[in-house]
């Protein structure tokens, strides 16, 4: 069996050196891709949607050409586990997606997929046996239309400079950048961040400070 041009083995290191680990969710959107990919006519330049942030981006990563960087990629965070595979001038493709009905033959992958069993409680060998054993038999595929103009153009379009930051940021988004209209994650304020360490602070290293 193999996910892509990959054998189960070779996904699994690929899957662990990309992600960190051996995700249940990233198993799934390997066997979800190759679906996809085995389903859209060969030689077609596609584009690609993924229906939530989590795990499946990266599948679709691993397998495609499609990457959030190359604009290929789409995240459309509608919190379902969804991918669909399209062709970019055209929008005619493909959706696979998690099929909730066929899960209750694979109670293990149930219990994991709605949280029933507390991750404790979970046997993370027995899950990923699971999902191999299942492969494309807990997933559903359907034919799909993407509106292609709906989506909205990839570029920034203009770029002016931040009256609060002093940084480039894509003039649509107002008379300044996001992040200084209150959107940043960050506590300090840009002043602050320009400025640096305070004054008087002296950096150490974690080895120097445990000695300390």
């Amino acid at each position: 069996m193999n996910i892509g041009p990959y054998t189960i083995d070779d996904y699994m290191h690929l899957v662990k050196s990309f992600h960190g680990n051996v995700a249940p969710g990233l198993i799934i959107g390997g066997f979800m891709v190759d679906l996809a990919m085995k389903n859209i006519p060969e030689g077609v330049l596609f584009d690609a949607i993924s229906e939530t942030s989590s795990c499946l981006p990266d599948a679709i990563q691993l397998l495609t050409p499609c990457t959030v960087g190359n604009g290929w990629l789409r995240v459309v965070n509608f919190g379902r586990y969804a991918l669909c595979l399209y062709d970019k001038y055209q929008g005619d493709g493909v959706r696979v997606f998690m099929d909730t009905k066929k899960l209750q033959d694979w109670p293990e992958i149930r219990d994991w997929f709605f949280k029933l069993k507390a991750k404790k409680d979970q046997d993370p060998a027995a899950l990923r046996d699971h999902i191999i054993e299942a492969g494309t038999e807990i997933l559903s595929l359907g034919r799909v239309h993407v509106d292609i103009a709906g989506l909205g153009k990839k570029g920034k379009g203009a770029i002016a400079t931040c009256p609060t930051c002093n940084e480039a940021y894509p003039a649509r988004d107002g008379s300044s950048c996001l992040a200084c209209q209150g959107g940043g994650p960050y506590d300090t304020s840009p002043e602050e961040q320009a400025q640096g360490p305070r004054p008087g602070l002296k950096v150490v290293t974690g080895t120097k400070a445990e000695k300390d």
